[in-house]
């Protein structure tokens, strides 16, 4: 029986099937250092781990609309080192995060002086490989307040910091957060800088700092582009993130972009270091991140619980066949 006008139920289920830009990239195994899983489902979770994803960092960052107390900032930094974290285990991914006060919410300076005074209780926490997101929105003297303020708190820490350049006036962003890095004492290899592009990239590796760079859809670095700058610039210092969040974005970015790289001639090695290992080096500075925990695959019990809740639902069976188009 024909399940449309168009499509036999093979040719559905043949649609469905992964993509076949993964059969360039299978057995290759990814990290994506930047993005946002709680706005994420469980089926973007099934999706990254079948593609290679085995370990990411999620950043703390603005929800959509302004939180406007500080037990909600709690509960979300809670959120990220307890709840999302066993989540993300259900599927094979480990996980790490980074927190900070955004720099979006840094500017109502009342409600920014209660997170900073709570920062000091998540950032120790285990999984907490940096302070971020931080740095720059539309470059407020407020939001410079905290960025130092922040910056302080890691370098007490001896963690990695991720920065957020501002999407507007980004050049003058990237270079000012850079500077008052430098200011507040950070040596630029605990630093990372995300959100670059072709205009911020050199200045960010000619003054020793970390580049990544975000592939997102329509705004940021397409794929594409990074190609030509992993070409130009090669693989020192430079990681590739999704930022995937609640937003039109791509989860699967990372294996994405690794998938056409390698169409292109940039080899294995190159990938590797570009989507995998760049940023354990860069964020395992914090001493919190083991390759061994994911390197190898671990075996996955999804009837587990935290605090007695689980990714299944009534009579579900662990996992799913994300290759057959019946639901049952």
């Amino acid at each position: 029986m024909c399940c449309s006008d168009n499509f036999t139920e093979a040719d559905l289920q043949k649609r469905d099937a992964n993509p076949v830009y993964l059969d360039s990239v299978k057995g290759t195994q990814f990290f994506d250092p930047h993005v946002h899983m709680t706005s994420r489902t469980t089926d973007d979770y099934q999706a990254m781990a079948d593609a290679g994803v085995v370990a990411l960092i999620e950043p703390a960052f603005w929800l959509g609309q302004p939180r406007t107390g500080i037990a909600t900032f709690r509960d979300y930094y809670a959120s990220l080192i307890g709840w999302e974290r066993f989540r993300s285990s259900q599927f094979g991914i480990k996980h790490y995060c980074t927190i900070g006060l955004n720099s979006r919410e840094a500017n109502n300076e009342a409600l920014a002086e209660q997170v900073m005074e709570i920062l000091p209780l998540f950032i120790y926490k285990e999984g907490v490989v940096g302070v971020g997101e931080i740095g720059f929105d539309d470059q407020t003297p407020a939001e410079e307040k905290y960025y130092r303020a922040q910056l302080d708190l890691a370098k007490e820490a001896g963690l990695p910091v991720q920065i957020h350049t501002p999407h507007r006036d980004k050049k003058r962003g990237t270079q000012r957060s850079m500077d008052i890095a430098l200011e507040q004492g950070l040596d630029p290899k605990m630093v990372v800088v995300d959100h670059n592009n072709e205009e911020t990239v050199k200045e960010v590796l000619d003054r020793g700092f970390w580049a990544a760079f975000t592939i997102y859809p329509f705004t940021k670095m397409g794929n594409e582009r990074m190609v030509e700058v992993v070409k130009q610039y090669g693989p020192d210092r430079i990681m590739i993130n999704s930022a995937a969040d609640w937003g039109i974005s791509d989860p699967l970015a990372v294996p994405k972009t690794a998938a056409l790289m390698k169409q292109h001639g940039i080899s294995d090695d190159v990938i590797r270091l570009v989507t995998y290992q760049n940023a354990i080096t860069a964020f395992g500075q914090s001493g919190q991140i083991d390759e061994a925990d994911f390197a190898s695959v671990k075996d996955i019990d999804q009837s587990q619980k935290f605090e007695g809740n689980t990714v299944l639902r009534g009579g579900q069976q662990p996992r799913m066949d994300k290759n057959s188009l019946i639901i049952k």
